[in-house]
């Protein structure tokens, strides 16, 4: 079973290789059915980085946390006048045009800006608002900066994949751009003198200082054209029936201005239920959310990890005909691919290049990465483990009359299993630990939870604080267990 997954995989793979090479797929070549496809399964799902108040944040509403904002309102409103319900996916910024591309999401509203660059990705709808940019900083260097040009010598910080990342770079001099995937990193690293300023869209500005008594905003005097300062929708290219659908919506927003009228007051009422109480047992309940999915992350990592590694590891360790000489190769092949490429690239990959085929859930393809990733790893400790068993114990029983297989799963595996169970565990609360690389793709794991608490409260450490000290339970927990069967086991 195992082994048609991993070929399946593979052909999977050669598949989306196979898609992403060819210069016009047939999608492209027929009928636009984008509006239909929509309307038929009555859902509009919307990708968006819920970390930029007030256009997009997540708030806890009866107990629930849900994402909440200026562009969640332009989404609803999209949706109602479609007939259908809206569905949010929230992810990192610089992930939502990969995810619109490969149909994980059918729009982005994100306070993006629809530049000359995006648009030969993407169609944009009309523009739904012009607003501006500035640059926030500790209020103890208010007066030692003015504007961009101030910077110089100093390091500037802005989200990565935005306008103003890119436009940081091009429009100052002697100054280090450093960027990151969130505006609430971004605020951490400016209070903690990481950064001298932080360039970001002005009502997100506004919100921050409004918020936060120890930080200011100042003027950015960037020069940018209408484009990089007004924000649209965002939809797969070629879906003209959706833009043309959608601009209806676009167009009553911008004449009944219901931006300025509805949209952002009632995002700056959510903004100010946020910080009521900004106590981190107040958001217990997001933080015992991110305790169960890295708990369900790592307990099905290991289990399908394990069974992976298993059989990789007896496939590298066969011997003699060609089909066997073939599965040594290929798990050889898949070992060191998978321990040559970094974790993150691999949960991408399941999640937007396997999405051509099938239309993964991100906690499931966090799952299937994280498996992947950790079979590899256990294939060796596994293959070790059955080297360091002594080639008398096989001469033995096999003198005993006993098969190959009954001698591999009654004298050498177990042995083989003694001798690496450290190991073993090890990779256990690796995966505790690493299962926060899933962040990247929407799954409410620790991290992702502690990114949602620091822009809901506007305090960059106390929630770093809370995971760091979670984590160390979690994977202080995992030891001891590990290290009381391993006793149990030694003495047996």
């Amino acid at each position: 079973m195992i082994k048609k997954f991993c070929l399946s995989l593979l052909l999977a793979c050669a598949l989306v290789l196979g898609l992403s090479l060819t210069p016009t797929t047939t999608a492209q070549a027929t009928t636009d059915h984008s509006l239909t496809a929509v309307q038929k399964k009555g859902t509009l799902v919307m990708g968006t980085a819920p970390d930029y108040p007030p256009y997009e944040f997540e708030t806890t509403i009866h107990g629930k946390t849900q994402v909440v904002g200026m562009d969640v309102a332009v989404g609803q409103k999209i949706a109602k006048d479609l007939g259908v319900k809206l569905v949010i996916k929230s992810m990192s910024f610089d992930s939502l045009l990969v995810a619109l591309q490969t149909g994980k999401v059918d729009m982005v509203i994100s306070g993006m800006n629809p530049t000359p660059a995006r648009r030969k990705n993407v169609a944009f709808t009309h523009t739904y608002y012009q607003g501006g940019h500035s640059i926030v900083i500790n209020k103890s260097d208010q007066g030692r900066y003015k504007d961009k040009d101030s910077f110089k010598g100093q390091n500037l910080g802005a989200q990565t994949g935005t306008t103003l990342y890119n436009e940081s770079k091009k429009q100052t001099t002697g100054t280090t751009i450093k960027g990151m995937t969130t505006i609430s990193n971004l605020v951490l690293a400016l209070q903690s003198h990481k950064v001298a300023g932080v360039a970001m869209e002005k009502p997100s500005a506004k919100a921050y200082v409004a918020n936060n008594k120890q930080l200011v905003m100042i003027p950015s005097h960037f020069n940018l054209s209408a484009a990089d300062t007004s924000t649209a929708v965002a939809f797969k290219k070629g879906s003209t029936a959706l833009v043309t659908a959608a601009n209806k919506s676009v167009d009553q927003i911008k004449h009944q201005d219901l931006i300025n009228k509805d949209y952002l007051p009632a995002a700056g009422q959510y903004l100010k239920t946020n910080t009521v109480n900004t106590s981190m047992w107040h958001y217990w309940k997001a933080f015992l959310t991110g305790v169960k999915y890295t708990l369900i992350i790592t307990v099905c990592a290991v289990f399908f990890g394990f069974i992976l590694g298993v059989l990789l590891a007896l496939l590298r360790l066969g011997h003699g005909g060609l089909l066997q000489t073939a599965g040594r190769w290929l798990a050889t092949a898949y070992v060191e691919f998978i321990r040559g490429t970094p974790m993150m690239v691999q949960v991408m990959f399941v999640y937007f290049g396997l999405g051509l085929i099938v239309n993964l859930p991100a906690l499931t393809s966090g799952i299937i990465a994280i498996s992947l990733n950790s079979g590899a790893y256990v294939a060796e400790y596994i293959r070790g483990g059955i080297n360091s068993v002594d080639a008398g114990q096989t001469e033995a029983a096999r003198s005993l009359g006993l098969t190959r297989t009954a001698t591999l799963r009654y004298v050498v595996l177990p042995q083989a299993l003694k001798n690496i169970w450290p190991s073993l565990g090890n990779e256990f609360i690796t995966l505790i630990k690493d299962s926060s690389i899933v962040s990247i793709i929407g799954v409410s794991e620790l991290i992702y939870q502690s990114n949602i608490v620091r822009s809901d409260t506007y305090r960059g450490v106390a929630p770093i604080v809370v995971i760091m000290v979670l984590y160390f339970i979690l994977t202080f927990t995992a030891s001891r267990l590990l290290n009381h069967f391993e006793k149990k086991w030694q003495h047996a």
